[in-house]
């Protein structure tokens, strides 16, 4: 008996100790267990119910473990209660340490939201993936995958540690591979520079598995915010591409003068005009009619991150084509030129004819009977 004192006690400062989990909540759990095992006893030996089970209540010694039951203050513990009670305190006991468990890693959780984190995919059930991340279960639901990757069983990626919520198993260590934070994080896995503090991504506008743009400002001098993030020979970029499944990723210099950033943000198209409405917070854009296309993007996506990554409505408009002359490169030629050109070619015509006829009249004519001779 001494050592069931013992082993009850030590489950119980088990708990306390290592778990931080109150002794007394315990207790109480394996009170309202008792009293719920106590009326399935009664029904298995077919006794009545009293009507004033509600007022039934339960006791617990917390040093032996030892657990009764009570009717007002007449002690109705059954013969035999013992062993059940002790079953049932070991599985409150054992439920109550699984779920401080898994507060403690929920809690560890939390502190990571925000962050990346390496993972496998477990299984799938519907359209959402179970992720094992080591010490938690992460969920990946279909609003943070991205719709042009296929996932499979074991299948390692890395994962943006998205938010804990409530879902119905539960609290939930949610997970994202759309989050454009995630790109931002893999180019601090790969960019010292971002490590130490030289180079800020200051915005992200992505179109997961499509396309990224990303703004990056230098706040050491002699450090290029472009070229740390690129790589030398576009090593670092590629690697974060790999990453994403080779989705298409611009990057450029963050500037606070709107116009600059606009016109920096509608990369590759070159040679742009910005004039800005400061109150709608609309900028118009005037662009070479051979970069229109660039400039507007495939279905509209370049000027559609163009606008998310800098906060501007962008109306692109197609710069007036120079006119072609003689005179001058732009502008056609007058009409006199042209009615010179076309007496030109009519002179060199008659010139030609008259050739023709001269050399014909030149010709000796062959009589019949000279041929006989």
């Amino acid at each position: 008996m001494a050592q069931a004192r013992t082993e009850f006690a030590a489950a119980l400062n088990q708990i306390a100790s290592e778990k931080g989990v109150d002794p007394s909540v315990v207790t109480e759990a394996i009170k309202a267990a008792a009293l719920a095992a106590y009326r399935k006893d009664l029904m298995l030996r077919n006794e009545p119910i009293p009507e004033d089970f509600e007022e039934f209540t339960s006791d617990v010694d917390p040093s032996t473990g030892e657990i009764k039951i009570f009717d007002k203050k007449k002690n109705v513990t059954p013969p035999g209660f013992a062993r059940i009670a002790a079953s049932i305190a070991k599985q409150v006991i054992m439920q109550r340490l699984n779920e401080a468990e898994r507060g403690a890693i929920l809690s560890e959780y939390e502190n990571k939201v925000g962050t990346m984190i390496s993972g496998a995919i477990q299984r799938q059930e519907g359209n959402t993936y179970f992720v094992d991340l080591g010490r938690a279960e992460g969920v990946l639901p279909p609003s943070e995958q991205v719709h042009t990757e296929v996932y499979s069983q074991n299948q390692r990626l890395k994962f943006l540690v998205k938010e804990i919520r409530e879902g119905g198993r539960g609290s939930e260590v949610v997970v994202s591979r759309s989050d454009p934070n995630l790109v931002k994080a893999l180019f601090a896995l790969e960019v010292p520079e971002i490590q130490s503090g030289a180079v800020e991504v200051k915005v992200i506008a992505r179109e997961a598995g499509s396309r990224t743009k990303i703004a990056a400002v230098s706040t050491q001098e002699g450090v290029d915010p472009v070229g740390s993030m690129v790589g030398q020979k576009g090593v670092r970029v590629q690697a974060v591409m790999s990453e994403l499944g080779e989705e298409k990723i611009d990057i450029i210099s963050y500037s606070d003068d709107p116009a600059r950033f606009i016109a920096a943000a509608l990369s590759p198209a070159k040679d742009i005009q910005v004039r800005l409405d400061e109150e709608g917070k609309v900028a118009t854009v005037t662009i070479a009619q051979s970069q229109l296309s660039l400039a507007i993007g495939k279905g509209g996506q370049n000027v559609r991150l163009a606008a998310k990554l800098t906060g501007w409505k962008i109306d692109i408009v197609g710069a007036e084509e120079p006119e072609i002359s003689e005179k001058g490169e732009g502008e056609p030629p007058d009409d006199s030129v042209i009615a010179s050109e076309a007496k030109q070619s009519q002179d060199d015509d008659k010139k030609v004819e008259e050739k023709v006829d001269s050399e014909k009249s030149s010709e000796k004519p062959v009589h019949p009977a000279d041929g006989g001779k």
